[in-house]
C-alpha cells in the first residue's frame, strides 16, 4: 500500500457501528483507539469486520498541540 499521508497506524478492528450512511470503525491501534466515520460502502467493499487486520490513515493539514 502506497499513499500519501505520513500517520499510518496498524491495527485490529474491535467494533463497527453501522448507520443509515455512515459507519464508525473502530481499530485498536496497541491500546489505544482510533474512531473513523467512513461510509457504508468502503465497509462492505474492503470486507471490513470485527477482529481484521487494517490501517488507520491520517492525513491532516493541521495538527494542533495543548497543554493542562
Amino acid at each position: 500500500m502506497k499513499v500519501s499521508a505520513r500517520n499510518i497506524l496498524k491495527g485490529t478492528i474491535t467494533e463497527i457501528v453501522k448507520g443509515a450512511t455512515t459507519s464508525h470503525v473502530r481499530i485498536d491501534i496497541g491500546g489505544a483507539i482510533v474512531t473513523a466515520s467512513i461510509t457504508n460502502d468502503p465497509v462492505a467493499d474492503l470486507k471490513l469486520e470485527k477482529g481484521k487486520q487494517a490501517y488507520a490513515v491520517v492525513k491532516a493539514s493541521d495538527v494542533m498541540v495543548g497543554i493542562d
